[in-house]
């Protein structure tokens, strides 16, 4: 098991300090400069997790309030809003400073049986002789300014490869049609609910750069800022993240300052196992 992959394992041990409150750990992850989304969606389905012990999460609904800060823990309240025959409901607040940053509302269900149908997953090539990102990131390195390069090329805990990876620092207008797969080895043996919060970690990373594709943007052409406003995320089918995962996105709009997102996570042989929605801000910088 990687550094990394360990450093994530950790962040989803959230602690306990009293009925229904949670400390989470805000380091660790993606970047040093701001605590990345999809670990804070992580965190807060594990803090709804430690009071759902008889049944697995089909949904959950996030808004991103306002920016994590890296260099202090989260804390994690979490309402016990209904306990059902069949679903359990539980809303958690995230805050930092004496502030909300985030809110999730997240539905548990006990095993039904019901009527199966999926959409198929897209053809695509797989994984194997795809280059991963750290492998990609070093091609571009050079172009990057220097004080960022750290975060750059920091070391990750989900491995990522790209079916056709843009250049990034001069890309061209692209269809917003989006593939990745995902997997992190060190995921294997972990319950059903880690496995959620590893995959709703997981969902969070390229999802709102695909509404960038159409208009010939990245993070690094320095003409606009982003972030993410708010998640959803659909649960299907149990997951095995120690396995490739097809995450297949796509950006049906973009307007108003926003791009919405959408995505589909398969495994490898087609099971769909996933759903997720986002819109993110896409603000373009004023010019001076």
């Amino acid at each position: 098991m990687t550094d990394v992959a360990t450093e994530l394992l950790n962040l989803l041990d959230i602690e306990q300090l009293e009925v229904d409150l949670f400390r989470g750990i805000g380091t660790g992850g993606e970047t040093s400069r701001r605590i990345f989304g999809g670990h804070v969606i992580a965190q807060a389905l594990a803090a709804a997790y430690r009071t759902v012990p008889d049944r697995l999460c089909h949904s959950l609904h996030a808004y991103f309030l306002r920016p994590g800060d890296p260099s202090i823990p989260v804390i994690y309240e979490v309402d016990r809003a209904r306990d059902g025959g069949s679903f359990t409901t539980r809303r958690v607040v995230a805050i930092q400073h004496g502030k909300q940053i985030f809110h999730m509302s997240a539905s548990f269900q006990v095993a039904e049986e019901g009527w199966d149908y999926q959409h198929q997953m897209p053809q695509v090539p797989g994984p194997e002789g795809l280059l991963n990102r750290d492998e990609l990131r070093r091609q571009w390195v050079d172009q990057i300014p220097e004080k960022l390069r750290g975060d750059f090329l920091r070391q990750r805990p989900i491995e990522i490869r790209e079916i056709e990876p843009r250049d990034m620092i001069t890309p061209k207008p692209a269809d917003d049609r989006n593939h990745i797969w995902v997997r992190m080895r060190a995921a294997a043996g972990t319950s059903e609910a880690i496995q959620q919060c590893l995959l709703a970690y997981a969902s969070d990373m390229y999802l709102l750069g695909t509404s960038l594709r159409p208009h010939g943007l990245t993070w690094f052409t320095g003409e606009m800022m982003t972030a993410s406003i708010d998640h959803s995320m659909w649960f299907h089918a149990p997951i095995h993240l120690e396995n490739w995962h097809l995450y297949t996105m796509d950006a049906p709009f973009t307007g108003g300052g926003r791009g919405f997102n959408r995505g589909m996570i398969f495994t490898q042989d087609g099971k769909l196992v996933a759903s997720v929605a986002q819109e993110g801000l896409m603000r373009a910088h004023k010019r001076k």
